[in-house]
C-alpha cells in the first residue's frame, strides 16, 4: 500500500442522456440572511448511467487510478456492495461485496470517503468504518464497532503527513420503529471523532476514538444526522439536519466540535438538505454545493466558501431526489474543467461538467482552469 497524501472529493464524467421521475419531501432554518426567492438555472446533465433500482444508491466518492482513469465508486444499500462507474463514460465498470460481516463485506453501506488509496465505507448494520486498499479493494481494517450505534456519513482530513481526523455521522434513534428521537442530552454523540495513523513499520492502520460533539439546545441540536463535509482552510465542518419534522439546513461547526451558532440561510431549502460538497479554488475562494432533496428535480444551491453567502442554484434535466454527491475539480479527458456528480433516484449516477455550472450561474472562471 502507498497513500497517496491528498484527498479526492467525487467525480464522474462523459456524453449521453437517459430519462425517468422521482419522488418527494419536506424543508429549512438559518443564520446568513437569506435571499429573496431566487431564479433556479438549467444545467443539462452530461450522462445519466444505467438505471439500477435494485441498488439503492447512496454516496459518492472518487479515485483516481495509475493509469490516469476516474473511478466512481458509490454505496448501494440494498444489495450490500460498492459499485464502481468509470468517470468520463459512466459507464459500469464492477460490483464488489455482498452481505455480511466478515472483510470485504457490508451491511447497508452508506458514507464513503477516499484518502490516497485508501478507500473507506461506513456500514450501517455493521456499524463500522470498514478501510479498503486501492485498486484492489482489499480489506485492511475496520473501525468504530464499540462505539458506532447507526452510522451514515463520513468525512475525513489529513492532519500532518501519516495522521487523519475521521468525522461520522452517528444517527441512532430508540424506539420499537428506531423513529424516536434521543433525548436531547445524548445529541451530544452525533458526531464521532477518530484518528487514523496511517503505515508505520508494519503498514497497519492505527486508530483511536477521540470523542463526540453535538449540540443539545432545542433550538440548534443535530436532531437526525447523515451528510457531513470539511474545509480545513476555514475550519469549518457543514453537517446536514435532516429531521423531516423540522426545517432542513447545513449547521456550521468547527473541527474541535464547537457549533458556531450558524447554519446556512434561512428558507434555502425546500426539502431535505442531503449531500455537500466543495468546490475549492486555486486562490482560496470556492463555493460550497449543497443538495436539496427535491422531485421532480434535485436544486443544487451554491454558498460562497468563505461568507456562506447564496451564489446561485441550478437543476438538471434528469436528476432528482439525490443523496450523494461527488466533486471532481481535476481534469479528466471528458471534463477538463471538473465534474460533478450525483445520485439519480437511487438508481443512477450523473454528471455535470463544472464549466456548464459556472457559465449557467455567471461565476467567475478561476474553479474550471
Amino acid at each position: 500500500m502507498s497513500p497517496r497524501l491528498f484527498l479526492l472529493a467525487a467525480a464522474l464524467f462523459a456524453a449521453g442522456c437517459a430519462t425517468r421521475t422521482p419522488s418527494v419531501k419536506p424543508a429549512p432554518p438559518a443564520a446568513v440572511v437569506a435571499p429573496p426567492a431566487v431564479e433556479v438555472a438549467t444545467v443539462r446533465e452530461r450522462y445519466v448511467s444505467e438505471d439500477t433500482a435494485a441498488d439503492e444508491l447512496d454516496s459518492l466518492a472518487t479515485w483516481t487510478t495509475e493509469d490516469g482513469r476516474t473511478w466512481l465508486i458509490a454505496t448501494a444499500k440494498s444489495t450490500h456492495r460498492l459499485v464502481v462507474f468509470d468517470g468520463d463514460s459512466g459507464a459500469r465498470l464492477r460490483d464488489l461485496g455482498g452481505e455480511g460481516s466478515a472483510p470485504g463485506q457490508f451491511r447497508r453501506p452508506n458514507g464513503i470517503a477516499v484518502h490516497g488509496d485508501m478507500l473507506f465505507v461506513v456500514e450501517r448494520d455493521n456499524r463500522r468504518v470498514q478501510v479498503l486498499a486501492l485498486p484492489s479493494f482489499q480489506p485492511l481494517a475496520t473501525f468504530g464497532e464499540s462505539e458506532l450505534r447507526s452510522p451514515y456519513g463520513i468525512w475525513l482530513t489529513e492532519t500532518e503527513p501519516g495522521e487523519l481526523d475521521v468525522y461520522v455521522t452517528d444517527s441512532f434513534m430508540y424506539g420499537a420503529r428506531f423513529d424516536q428521537l434521543p433525548p436531547l442530552a445524548e445529541l451530544s454523540q452525533r458526531v464521532r471523532r477518530y484518528r487514523v495513523q496511517v503505515g508505520g513499520g508494519d503498514g497497519r492502520l492505527r486508530v483511536a476514538h477521540a470523542g463526540t460533539f453535538g449540540d443539545t439546545s432545542e433550538a440548534a441540536a443535530l436532531h437526525v444526522v447523515e451528510s457531513i463535509a470539511g474545509d480545513p482552510e476555514n475550519d469549518r465542518l457543514l453537517i446536514a439536519e435532516e429531521d423531516e419534522k423540522r426545517p432542513s439546513t447545513l449547521r456550521e461547526y468547527t473541527f474541535s466540535g464547537r457549533y458556531t451558532g450558524r447554519s446556512l440561510p434561512q428558507h434555502a431549502f425546500a426539502a431535505q438538505a442531503e449531500g455537500v460538497a466543495l468546490w475549492a479554488c486555486a486562490d482560496g475562494e470556492g463555493y460550497w454545493i449543497a443538495v436539496d432533496q427535491l422531485a421532480p428535480l434535485t436544486v443544487f444551491h451554491l454558498f460562497d466558501r468563505v461568507s456562506l453567502a447564496p451564489r446561485g442554484s441550478f437543476r438538471g434535466s434528469v436528476t432528482a431526489h439525490t443523496d450523494g454527491v461527488a466533486l471532481h475539480a481535476a481534469s479528466t479527458p471528458s471534463f477538463p474543467g471538473g465534474v460533478l456528480y450525483a445520485v439519480h433516484d437511487d438508481r443512477a449516477v450523473t454528471a455535470f461538467d463544472l464549466r456548464d455550472v459556472a457559465r449557467a450561474l455567471g461565476l467567475p472562471r478561476g474553479c474550471t482552469g
